[in-house]
Formats: structure tokens, C-alpha cells, sequence
């Protein structure tokens, strides 16, 4: 399967790390922090429930209720501002999810394409101590994997990231390190990902199927290794309707392309599930 095998980021198998540009802290920044002794006593965390404050000190988070926790910190808008927030409609949780940037937008899509099972924004204020100072944050979002795994995250793009914020992602990513977390700061994306997604999200939602396209589309792609997108719907016995349904079937990974590449009538579409050399 030559064609398929060229992939870059298949879309059917892929993971979330495969999407992202993750910003590296680097050690000069973690050397600033205060981490000897009873740290893990000292730094602390606070999560909101019910509209009132709790705070947990981080050797006891493991014990945080995290799902019936809301956020920290509030959303806005105001007339002028620089940034985009509004909410982000995910199949995987049927609800919508607030977002204070269209970078965060982006995270929340990708989120929902990998199938999360839970979002929380702003979930805790962390209080945490350096060289010079004490100091706060508030992560931008903690993803909950459909395994049970913890996925926690901030969203900044590289040219944005200053001194003073590589210090708190250096702070965040010892703290979820310590409860067994993962943590990204997603500083970008691999080129093509977000406008692939873009495209295939439109049509994500549960759709009518009196035609029985999708089974056209999913037993000609069986039947063969790869095939251009074009020449797929071609194949069905409408395919100005069967367009909208690859989509369908691209985003939910019953069919496979190349979210590396720009989405066309030439972009090679394969049956879910395979993987590069299979």
C-alpha cells in the first residue's frame, strides 16, 4: 500500500500528539523552581464547586472530584478585545465548552476528534513557589480520555509565550507530572491539521442515511487499498450527496486520509483502522 504508507498523519490511527507543535519549557526555566523539600505540601491548588472555593495541597489532588468542579475563572466579553472567546459545540461530551481564544477553539475541535470524554476549562488555580517569588496559574483546560487518563493543557502560541509564562507552564507541567498527568502546551499545529479538521467537522453531527451512501462508500473502500476522494464518491450512485457523508465517515474514522495535506478530490481515502504498511 505505497500511497497510504506516504501518509504523514493518518487520520483513522492518529492520536492528539501527532496534531500538535508542543512549546519545550526547557531546563534553565524548570531550574527557577522552588522544588526541594515538602513541595508538594507547599504548592497548593484551588477548585471551585458550587460556586465556592476549595483548595487541596498538590500531594492530596489525586483526591480532587474533578468532574463536579466547575471553572475557576469566568468568561468575557467586552467591546475591543483582542481575543475570540465563545463556545465550541463537541460530539463527545453532546454539550458545549467555553474557549477564551480561536486557538483554544482549535484544541477543543481537535479534542473532540480524538473522542475525549470530558472538558473542563479553567479547572483549578495553582498556586506555586519560585526563586524570586510565589506566583499563580490557571491551566487553560484539563481534557478527561476516554480511558480514564488525565490530559491537562495551555494554549499559547510560541511567539507569544513570555518569561513570565514559560515560568508557569514549567510550574504546570511538575504538578501534573506528579499526579500522573499528561501536560502539552500547544504552541501550534502540523501544517494542514486544523483546516482538515475544519472541513471534516462540518459534517460530524448524526446524519440521515436513506440512501444507504455510507455503505456504498465504506464497501468500495474496502475493496480497495486507497482511493482519490473523487473517485470515491464517483463510485456511489449519487455522489454530489455521498461527498457530505465521506466527510461524515472521515471525521467519526470509519475512512482514513492524510490530515497532513490539504483535503481535494485528489486526497487518497482508505478504509479505517489500517495503518501505514498494512
Amino acid at each position: 500500500m505505497e500511497a497510504q504508507a506516504e501518509a504523514r498523519i493518518q487520520s483513522d490511527v492518529c492520536g492528539l500528539e501527532e496534531l500538535v507543535v508542543p512549546y519545550d519549557v526547557g531546563d534553565a526555566v524548570r531550574a527557577r523552581l522552588s522544588l526541594g523539600g515538602d513541595w508538594l505540601r507547599r504548592w497548593s491548588a484551588a477548585w471551585c464547586f458550587g460556586g465556592g472555593e476549595a483548595v487541596w495541597p498538590l500531594r492530596d489532588l489525586a483526591t480532587v472530584p474533578v468532574l463536579a468542579s466547575e471553572p475557576v475563572r469566568g468568561f468575557t466579553w467586552r467591546a475591543r478585545q483582542r481575543h475570540r472567546p465563545g463556545l465550541q459545540y463537541l460530539v463527545s461530551t453532546g454539550r458545549h465548552h467555553g474557549f477564551e481564544s480561536l486557538e483554544e477553539a482549535r484544541l477543543l475541535l481537535a479534542l473532540d476528534f480524538v473522542r475525549v470524554a470530558e472538558v473542563l476549562p479553567q479547572p483549578f488555580r495553582l498556586s506555586f513557589e519560585h526563586t524570586d517569588s510565589r506566583a499563580d496559574h490557571i491551566p487553560d483546560f484539563l481534557a478527561v480520555m476516554p480511558d480514564g487518563a488525565r490530559w491537562l493543557f495551555d494554549v499559547r502560541p510560541q511567539r507569544l509565550v513570555k518569561e513570565a509564562d514559560a515560568l508557569k507552564f514549567a510550574a504546570t507541567e511538575e504538578v501534573a507530572s506528579a499526579c500522573g498527568w499528561r501536560y502539552t502546551v500547544v504552541s501550534g499545529w502540523r501544517p494542514h491539521v486544523c483546516s482538515v479538521l475544519d472541513q471534516l467537522s462540518a459534517q460530524r453531527r448524526q446524519m440521515e442515511d436513506g440512501l444507504g451512501l455510507q455503505g456504498q462508500l465504506k464497501a468500495i473502500a474496502e475493496s480497495s487499498l486507497v482511493m482519490a476522494f473523487g473517485r470515491l464518491v464517483e463510485s456511489t450512485t449519487l455522489p454530489v450527496v455521498a461527498r457530505a457523508h465521506v466527510l461524515h465517515l472521515l471525521w467519526h474514522r470509519r475512512l482514513g486520509v492524510d490530515l497532513g495535506r490539504p483535503l481535494g478530490d485528489g486526497s487518497l481515502i482508505w478504509r479505517g483502522g489500517r495503518r501505514e504498511g498494512l
